[in-house]
């Protein structure tokens, strides 16, 4: 990346408020978390560290040898049952409810949500076409 692109980029960020709009995590739900854990960490050479789940662990998955984690891997359990076998980009959005609404009075679907998450509210979307996006915020 240029310097001029990074500035560029660092205008933006700085223009929008609360990180909206920007994608803030990676997602994978399954039904075998380890072994799909297993597979992505061989093949693209990322590492994993344990998130407890009471009675089983998710995965983060860190950038290689570090604890730097850039997405997750999810057994598809409890909440995350229903949440489609792909990976699952979040965005920042100003009020998951709000843009929840907006999404069906615009012919989309709500697949999940919205819901908690730790500090977060989230909801999985579905677009006209079947695309799927989750949509998280503070509110």
């Amino acid at each position: 990346m240029t310097e001029e692109n990074q500035q560029t980029e660092q205008e933006a960020q700085d223009e929008t408020p609360n990180n909206i709009g920007k994608i803030e995590w990676f997602d994978l739900t399954v039904d075998d978390a380890s072994r799909v854990k297993d597979f992505y960490c061989s093949v693209v050479g990322w590492s994993s560290t344990e998130h407890d789940m009471g009675s089983y662990s998710d995965y983060n998955i860190n950038l290689p040898d570090t604890t730097n984690s850039i997405a997750g891997i999810c057994h598809a359990r409890g909440g995350n049952a229903n949440l489609p076998p792909q990976w699952l980009a979040y965005v920042r959005v100003a009020s998951v409810q709000e843009s929840a609404e907006k999404c069906e009075k615009l012919g989309g679907k709500v697949v999940d949500g919205p819901r908690r998450l730790g500090n977060m509210r989230f909801c999985v979307i579905q677009d006209p076409a079947g695309a799927v996006l989750a949509l998280m915020s503070a509110d």
